[in-house]
């Protein structure tokens, strides 16, 4: 074979390669525009329309967790981590102080779970929500925080959190369906998202009458407490 020859035939080669890499990128193009593309856009619709409505700590839902009877005037509105030692600390702090302000305010929780640095949150806030469909969050909620160093460092807590259940005689096959529930999952999920919209970035954060407290320890929240009611009276 004569040198042009050659290089005739390096030249087809290269222009059939060219080809056949056209070729794919026209079939690669048509089964992302008839296959993966509508696929994508059906999950964006899915994921946007099962959003569930969010709340300002201003706004009291009817899937809110209240303590408290809505006839009082302030309104304390606390997203938590059930694993955030911070959290635990201001759940003691309300604890101790609660039945001083229990007259004059109604208390909120909603679920901030930060798994980045508490891997068991979401956990614990399954937990808790299911419970809720057996009446009983706020036993779910305090037996979280109480027993949170317990827990905190375990790789698996379903178990330790179904000790917890049995010992607040709730039913177990029906937490558990409820841990899976749609309804349970939102909740979760659109607390966080409400959150994120009133300028929530670490917990707890607690807002007192719509406003976010810098330093919620006991002394502070009771003092913004009565200064919001006697505002609010006068």
């Amino acid at each position: 074979m004569s040198k042009r020859e050659q290089q005739k035939k390096i030249k087809e080669q290269k222009q059939a390669a060219a080809e056949q890499r056209d070729r794919a990128k026209k079939i690669g193009l048509k089964v992302f525009t008839f296959a993966i593309a509508p696929a994508l856009l059906v999950l964006v619709l899915y994921t946007l329309f099962t959003q569930g409505p969010t709340y300002s700590p201003v706004e009291i839902s009817d899937s809110d967790h209240i303590r408290g009877t809505a006839e009082n005037s302030v309104t304390i509105v606390v997203y938590a981590d059930f694993q955030c030692p911070a959290c635990a600390t201001e759940h003691q702090a309300m604890t101790q102080l609660w039945p001083r302000i229990r007259d004059r305010a109604q208390l909120i929780f909603r679920h901030y779970p930060i798994t980045t640095q508490h891997p068991n949150s979401w956990t614990a806030s399954l937990y808790a929500e299911a419970a809720s469909r057996q009446n009983s969050f706020w036993e779910m909620h305090d037996y979280l925080f109480a027993t949170q160093p317990i827990w905190a460092g375990m790789d698996n807590v379903e178990g330790e959190f179904d000790s917890y259940a049995l010992e607040l005689n709730l039913d177990i096959d029906q937490l558990h369906a409820d841990i899976e529930s749609e309804e349970v999952i939102s909740k979760i999920r659109n607390d966080q998202r409400g959150g994120n919209s009133a300028g929530v970035r670490s917990t707890p954060a607690v807002f007192i009458n719509g406003r976010l407290l810098a330093n919620p320890s006991r002394a502070r929240i009771l003092e913004v407490v009565n200064e919001q009611y006697e505002t609010i009276g006068d």
